[in-house]
């Protein structure tokens, strides 16, 4: 399982014109799960979410973490994540989950995440989704778990 951080002031995400999720500062996560992805590596994967220190402190040192800046968390399945690019010029998306694996652990892992902090939002799965975002810094990580 993957993600891509984002650390923003705001983001949302927009289906069909109508916004289904929207945060101010914190983390926007653009999820991709992969073929033999479980429920282990969604509760490493919201571990890190959660913990992984982006936020600058009162010396502007990146030392705070999600929860200590009281930052919202906007996760959006996207299964190109899971893509492999190694060869040639189009993507080979053989290595992502089949769809309903997909469905299931994305919302194994929302459920996780609404469970564990407060403020957390997403999009909705499989659909075409508009995401605007302000990244601050820029700051993007690559998570894997």
């Amino acid at each position: 399982m993957k993600a891509l951080i984002q650390r923003v002031t705001r983001a949302s995400v927009a289906v069909e014109g109508r916004t289904v999720g929207a945060i101010g500062q914190g983390l926007l996560a653009l999820v991709g799960v992969e073929k033999g992805d479980e429920e282990a590596a969604a509760d490493r994967l919201l571990h890190k979410l959660l913990h992984y220190r982006v936020f600058g402190d009162a010396d502007d040192k990146v030392n705070l973490n999600l929860q200590q800046v009281d930052g919202g968390l906007l996760l959006v399945s996207q299964f190109t994540l899971a893509a492999d690019t190694r060869k040639g010029l189009r993507p080979s998306f053989s290595s992502a989950a089949p769809p309903d694996e997909g469905h299931r652990l994305f919302h194994y892992l929302l459920a996780r995440a609404e469970a564990a902090w407060p403020r957390v939002e997403s999009g909705e799965f499989a659909a075409n989704m508009e995401v605007s975002l302000v990244n601050d810094g820029p700051v993007t990580f690559l998570l894997e778990s």
